[in-house]
């Protein structure tokens, strides 16, 4: 029997594989947010991510992240650039919520489908509707 996600330990997450900081690991529907014990350079502790899909951990992803953007860095969303060639007039909005994980005491955001875009100094993330 699959164990529930409300029942992992913060070692067990730990335990996930490190996703690479480019790799595409497609749409997931909610993450969790990890401190560690690393101080970033600006002073804020860093923080890693687990990607989660039907309530099933998929990875670790960043690990030296201490800002998380929520749809992109301006919240612009995934490529604006590209899809705009400037800043949008108008941004869809987004539900973002954040529960807390009954044993690990873990943070777990969600909102829509999920993907990230690279792992660096700021970590990335983009909702949308899509499935």
């Amino acid at each position: 029997m699959k164990k529930d996600l409300n029942e992992w330990t913060r070692k067990d997450f730990q335990k996930l594989r490190m996703r690479e900081w480019d790799e595409d690991i497609g749409k997931f529907d909610s993450f969790i947010i990890m401190p560690t014990a690393r101080n970033h350079d600006l002073g804020f502790k860093s923080m890693e991510f687990v990607a989660v899909k039907k309530n099933s951990p998929i990875c670790r992803m960043g690990g030296h992240s201490d800002v998380i953007h929520f749809n992109g860095i301006g919240g612009y969303g995934e490529h604006w650039l590209v899809k705009y060639g400037k800043c949008p007039d108008m941004v869809p909005v987004t539900s973002w919520n954040i529960d807390c994980l009954k044993t690990s005491r873990l943070l777990r955001v969600f909102g829509g489908i999920l993907t990230v875009g690279t792992c660096l100094s700021s970590f990335e993330l983009y909702s949308t509707r899509d499935k």
